[in-house]
């Protein structure tokens, strides 16, 4: 492949943000050429702290770097005066500003879009949300768990009736509002560069969730029983598109969504072809009268082979099905290798990690190699001698605890 200028070379990115969403985002764009610093304050950004990681805090924090590899670190107190002048500066010579602080905290700092704009017409402003800007709970705090998975609708319905709400995954609904985020700012970039004029872009947890249930939350609204969740699995119209338990205690998901084409190769394949076109479960219109019963059969099939088994018969009649893997399986999928879903990390300590990637991928675009994200702190007297100070009131700054560096114990 051919040597490509990555799509945002030249393109500035400030982000003033924690956690996982808006990082999230700002990440994706430093994979994508643009050049993101990372304003921290003094206490960092409390995901380096909260992750797991083996030495010290900062050594080797595989959270922390998923959501902010490719990345500049500069540490201000931006509460003091040249703290702030040092942040203000950055924000002059940004293409785009990240954050997700909510919005009293911006307004108070002179942080909020209509400030910013009034200075910096052309700035693209990326705001991540728990609820929105607008309405009675605007400024709710927001998290993963609560604005995305319960208030969106997910953990009330998407979970069998008969069991208790999933248990909800950290970090789910931030990396989709991160990307959403993404898709935003840089249309308002394009725009920004067109007219000089940049735009607000906003993405709540809370809207995220909705978008991504809207399907059936839309077709809810007609009161068809298929779509009036929780449902119970022993219910459900088509017991061909369910999970199930296999003999060594494995869990198989078959997706044979048409019915009355699948049901007959099925039954044939798993030795009951005096089945394959019994009035009691076929066609689909029959079997809901039947449904349990069909049901219970199914379970107790399912579990007279094994997961190896199941594979082996699944591919052998070409029907559609997925191993429901665990984080072990996932890590060694070939697929998700070969398709340049993970990345080989080795740590200064020698320790070696699999790295997530973002899911973009591009043809004619090399992606650069997957670095840790920056020690907190680790390039602040870079970016301030860049901003034109000299060493002098740099050694100042630090001095007087309005500018960190990094600590030297981690260099590597």
């Amino acid at each position: 492949m051919s040597e490509v200028k990555r799509p945002l070379e030249g393109v500035k990115v400030l982000e003033l943000a924690t956690f996982i969403a808006a990082p999230c985002c700002a990440r994706f764009l430093a994979d994508l050429g643009a050049e993101v610093i990372k304003v921290e304050a003094p206490a960092g950004d409390p995901l380096r702290y909260t992750a797991v990681n083996e030495g010290r805090p900062q050594d080797q924090n595989t959270s922390y770097d998923l959501e902010n590899a490719g990345k500049t670190c500069v540490c201000l107190n931006t509460k003091t005066p040249a703290g702030r002048e040092a942040l203000e500066k950055l924000i002059a010579e940004a293409d785009i500003f990240i954050t997700n602080w909510r919005q009293n905290p911006l307004k108070k700092a002179g942080l909020d879009y209509e400030t910013l704009h009034a200075r910096y017409p052309k700035l693209v402003y990326g705001f991540v949300s728990g609820y929105g800007e607008k309405g009675p709970d605007k400024d709710l705090p927001g998290f993963d768990f609560t604005a995305f998975f319960a208030r969106g609708g997910i953990l009330g319905t998407l979970f069998d009736k008969d069991a208790l709400p999933m248990l909800t995954i950290a970090g789910f609904g931030d990396h989709q509002v991160g990307m959403y985020l993404a898709s935003g700012v840089l249309a308002a970039l394009y725009r920004a560069r067109e007219t000089g004029i940049g735009d607000r872009v906003v993405v709540s947890l809370f809207h995220s969730a909705i978008w991504d249930v809207s399907l059936l939350l839309q077709a809810s609204q007609y009161g068809d029983p298929t779509t009036q969740y929780p449902l119970s699995r022993r219910t459900l119209p088509n017991p061909l598109v369910v999970a199930h338990k296999t003999k060594d205690n494995k869990w198989l998901q078959i997706a044979m969504p048409q019915y009355n084409r699948h049901y007959p190769i099925f039954m044939n394949a798993i030795g009951h072809p005096e089945l394959a076109e019994d009035p009691r479960y076929y066609p689909q219109t029959n079997l809901q009268a039947n449904i349990e019963e069909f049901y219970d059969f199914l379970v107790a099939e399912m579990a007279s082979r094994t997961l190896d088994e199941w594979c082996k018969l699944m591919d052998a009649n070409d029907l559609p099905y997925a191993v429901a893997q665990t984080w072990d399986q996932l890590l060694v999928d070939k697929q998700a290798w070969a398709s340049g879903c993970f990345y080989e990390m080795e740590y200064s300590n020698g320790n070696k990690r699999t790295m997530v990637r973002p899911p973009v991928i591009f043809e004619e675009t090399e992606l650069p190699p997957y670095n840790r994200g920056p020690y907190l702190g680790e390039q602040t007297e870079l970016v301030l001698k860049n901003l034109g100070y000299t060493d002098e009131q740099v050694a100042a700054m630090i001095a007087a605890g309005e500018a960190v560096p990094m600590d030297p114990s981690l260099k590597d």
